[in-house]
């Protein structure tokens, strides 16, 4: 006697071997034994042998209808024997029982299972909508390898057009869209943003690395939401000053200026003059939501994402030939020593005479110039005054930084500025700690350390930046944080810094306005009637998203730097190349701010210059592979500078900035800056290292 039996969800047929009670033991065709129950029995045949029946069961449940099969069951629970003798129209053989149950077992969109050899057919709506299902799958699916067909022959299919960036950066991975990119990309070999862009999906690399970040960043585009402007305020008093900035020729946000006079008794009075936006932004006003949704302006050479509207920088931005409100800090200093006397703040109008530009004076200002009252150019009499005061001001930064127990800062690294024309890159090597950055970075501390002493002295909360009071090791405690109450930054050498210099292009320092102007208003009623009062909940949020946003820009920077060092390499042919060793296996190009890592370079000092052939690089990963061809010789210190540890971490120091404050402080911080300029404003993008 042979069984058919059902074991563990499977079917299978054997010959009994012996029987004891309610158990059979069973042979299969394989040879293997089994026991099986009474209870998982369905069918007991003679003939024909398991095998065969088995073989000609499969065929049997081929050959059904599985329409009629459903129409001739009913509505009602059934067995398949039942069933086998209706539809066959006579009691079944056991291949054709056998067959049956295959089929009633396997067809589970007609029939339910109800227990061992028993069916119910499904209701017809359930049936339809089954069906519906199983013919939409079958449509999507030669829709999709239609669209994997169009793929590999890189021609992008219509439907796909629209949604390439949700595919590349935010998919939904059931979709037939995804699926097909998926399987021409395993089918190609390729990574998706290298199909997209073969076929025509990403115009460009450099589309890609940007769609990304505004993908990201700027989920609902980098257009301004319509937003009154303020118009000026008319009854500030007037400055008696002629104030200049010092900016990169393509500075646009120019939110700092200065000014020199000498006041009768000998002393020298010098202004720092700020922008003034919080004049005319009110907190939770329109362009408040603006600047808080951005957080900062965002640099990549040749453009940028500013934080404002452009009529608004307009408005308050420092232009020549212009009268603009300011928040100024008058210093009177006595120049017998350079030492500060007095000190005022004032919100006021701000006549500006210039504004001068690097690419037009760094030629002219430079030490040896101004130690020989040499070359003639604007503002000659103040910038020699600014240039005194400077270097006295970095000179007591240093003794106190040193206190701290740090070694003094380094000045003497080169920075690169991109500059993107007509997608051609130019990188100029620019060494930093000229005289022009020197005057602006020292001014801009004194600023941000005064006027955040300021905050602290009137007891309102501001945003601050602090380092070196932090526990756990060197690391730990050496990280920069941002806080609400004034406290040591180790690196910079001062007891607070707060920054207020930048709020035009940076949604921190426009905060920090609006704390200072309560000072400057209300004196020691400030913190009744400050913007942001004592234990503001929404500070600390303010700090949060600032840092997390700050962070992805900085990280864009830096994608878009390399990208463009990339964009240098194939532009200028350059296939041997001079490099600097940074550390173990890290190097950096002597002509742009490229880092390579060279796995299994020989162990070479710190500072040695080498050449590389560059055997290819990709701007999609933004990868470069090269060998080494030769040691040649060791380099100038000043063009190592401090990014030793940078280069651990795969990064290089920054372009220059426009406020050069930003790059001070930022080497301060970390060994290479990762400062976010307003020389990243300049077509030569940020003040981020290019990332390695």
């Amino acid at each position: 006697m042979n069984l058919f039996f059902e074991e563990s969800g499977d079917f299978k047929a054997g010959s009994v071997l012996s029987q004891a009670g309610e158990a059979y033991q069973v042979e299969l065709a394989s040879g293997k034994r089994s026991k099986v129950k009474a209870k998982d029995v369905l069918l007991q045949f003679t003939s024909p042998d398991p095998v065969s029946l088995m073989a000609q069961a499969k065929l049997s449940a081929a050959d059904i209808d599985l329409e009629f099969l459903w129409e001739v069951a009913g509505e009602e629970e059934f067995g398949f024997a039942e069933l086998g003798a209706e539809y066959f129209g006579h009691a079944p053989k056991p291949e054709e029982a056998a067959g049956l149950i295959l089929a009633l077992h396997t067809s589970p969109i007609y029939f339910y299972k109800k227990g061992r050899g028993r069916y119910k057919a499904a209701p017809e709506a359930s049936l339809k909508a089954a069906l519906a299902g199983i013919e939409k799958k079958k449509q999507q699916a030669l829709m999709q390898a239609a669209y994997v067909d169009e793929l590999k022959q890189q021609r992008l299919p219509a439907a796909l057009k629209p949604l390439v960036l949700q595919l590349l950066f935010k998919p939904d991975k059931n979709s037939i869209e995804y699926k097909a990119m998926a399987e021409a990309c395993d089918a190609l070999q390729t990574p998706p943003p290298r199909l997209m862009l073969e076929n025509g999906g990403l115009a460009s690399a450099k589309d890609y690395h940007l769609s990304k970040f505004l993908f990201d960043s700027f989920p609902k585009g980098t257009a301004f939401p319509a937003a009154p402007i303020p118009s000026l305020p008319d009854n500030l008093p007037v400055a008696d000053v002629q104030a200049f900035s010092i900016d990169d020729v393509t500075t646009t946000e120019i939110d700092d200026a200065f000014s020199v006079v000498t006041l009768a008794d000998g002393k020298i009075r010098v202004g720092i003059h700020i922008a003034a936006p919080a004049l005319g932004i009110k907190r939770d006003d329109a362009l408040d939501h603006i600047a808080r949704s951005r957080m900062s302006t965002v640099y990549m050479p040749g453009d940028k994402i500013t934080m404002l509207p452009d009529e608004l920088v307009e408005t308050y931005t420092l232009g020549a030939g212009q009268t603009r409100p300011a928040l100024s800090l008058y210093v009177t200093l006595d120049t017998q020593e350079w030492s500060v006397v007095s000190t005022e703040t004032r919100v006021e109008a701000i006549p500006m005479a210039s504004n001068l530009r690097h690419n037009d004076l760094d030629a002219l200002v430079t030490e040896d110039n101004l130690a020989n009252d040499a070359g003639e150019y604007p503002h000659k009499a103040e910038i020699a005054v600014l240039w005194q005061w400077a270097q006295v001001l970095e000179k007591g930064r240093m003794l106190k930084r040193e206190g701290f127990g740090l070694k003094p800062e380094q000045t003497n690294r080169v920075d690169f500025n991109f500059y993107v024309e007509d997608d051609v890159v130019s990188i100029v090597r620019r060494k930093r700690g000229a005289p022009l950055d020197k005057i602006v970075a020292e001014l801009m501390i004194f600023a941000n350390s005064s006027w955040g002493k300021l905050m602290h002295e009137h007891g309102i909360p501001g945003i601050y930046r602090s380092q070196g009071a932090g526990s756990g090791g060197w690391a730990a405690k050496m990280q920069v944080r941002m806080v609400t109450h004034a406290a040591p930054h180790q690196g910079l050498g001062v007891d607070q810094y707060a920054w207020s210099t930048s709020p035009l292009r940076r949604y921190t320092d426009l905060v920090n306005q609006w704390q200072i102007i309560a000072c400057v208003e209300h004196g020691v009623t400030a913190p009744l009637v400050a913007t942001f009062k004592p234990k503001d909940a929404d500070l600390f949020a303010i700090v949060s998203g600032f840092d997390a946003a700050y962070s992805a820009y900085g990280d864009f920077q830096s994608n878009m730097e390399r990208y463009w060092c990339l964009r240098w390499l194939g532009q200028e042919n350059a296939r041997q190349v001079d490099a600097v060793v940074l550390k173990d296996e890290v190097l950096r190009l002597v002509d742009i701010p490229l880092i390579i890592r060279l796995p299994g370079m020989p162990q070479m000092a710190r500072g040695a210059q080498v050449k590389l052939d560059l055997l290819r690089w990709d701007e999609l990963d933004l990868s470069v592979e090269a060998r080494l061809l030769e040691m040649l010789s060791t380099v100038a210190e000043e063009d190592l500078g401090d990014v030793e540890e940078d280069a651990a971490d795969g990064a290089v120091g920054p372009v220059a900035s426009e406020e050069a404050a930003d790059v001070e402080e930022e080497t301060a911080e970390q060994p290479a800056a990762v400062a976010d300029s307003d020389a990243g404003e300049s077509a030569a993008g940020a003040d981020t290292p290019v990332a390695g």
